[in-house]
């Protein structure tokens, strides 16, 4: 692994990856939040077919992009000491 010429070690695929899954995963929560609340507010009552899927990545999308964050964060702290050992 190359490091750049500022003493930083270079970011790798696996972080971009992880990075985009989690601000994705956020994105579409947020998304499934303002669906949920407008599907409220213009009266719909029946909460079938694709509902209960908006419902379910309502309440697990947060959390998995948290724990996607937390992943990245101890890979680039992880990374980070093994450069300053060498």
């Amino acid at each position: 692994m190359s490091s750049k010429p500022d003493g930083a070690p270079a970011v790798r695929r696996i972080d971009r990856i992880l990075a985009a899954m989690s601000l994705g995963i956020l994105v579409l929560s947020i998304a499934c939040f303002a669906a949920v609340i407008i599907a409220g507010a213009t009266g719909v009552e029946e909460y079938d077919g694709i509902w209960p899927a908006v419902f379910m990545v309502q309440m697990v999308g947060p959390i998995v992009a948290f724990l996607l964050l937390l992943a990245l964060l101890i890979m680039s702290f992880i990374r980070r000491s093994r450069a300053n050992r060498q």
